[in-house]
């Protein structure tokens, strides 16, 4: 096996393939993590050592920790402004070429 053949194969688009989603994954994954990481950092230290302190401050950190799984959840399904969703068929030819028709791709014959 030649050099580099095994990341060929994974990576498509090194070959001139269509460009691979894996780098678009991997920063929903990425926000995921940092987000979640997050959540969980604060219910920890809210209840190992701010509740010495101030229980108080120890719920509102709760407060904000439950907060954060949502937004995490919104953050890592957002799609970005170079995720080409738009453009992926559907499926049902029917609706494709209507939302074609719609968006100017194919214009109807009269």
């Amino acid at each position: 096996m030649e050099r580099g053949a095994a990341l060929r194969a994974v990576r498509p688009c090194l070959r001139g393939g269509p460009p691979y989603a894996g780098g678009m994954y991997a920063r929903r994954r990425r926000a995921y993590f940092w987000l979640m990481g997050g959540c969980l950092f604060l219910f920890v230290s809210a209840w190992s050592f701010v509740r010495l302190f101030s229980v108080e401050a120890a719920v509102a950190l709760c407060v904000v920790a439950m907060v954060i799984p949502p937004v995490a959840a919104m953050v890592a399904n957002r799609r970005g402004p170079d995720d080409r969703w738009w453009d992926d068929p559907s499926g049902d030819p029917k609706s494709d070429e209507w939302w074609d028709e719609l968006d100017g791709k194919r214009r109807p014959e009269d």
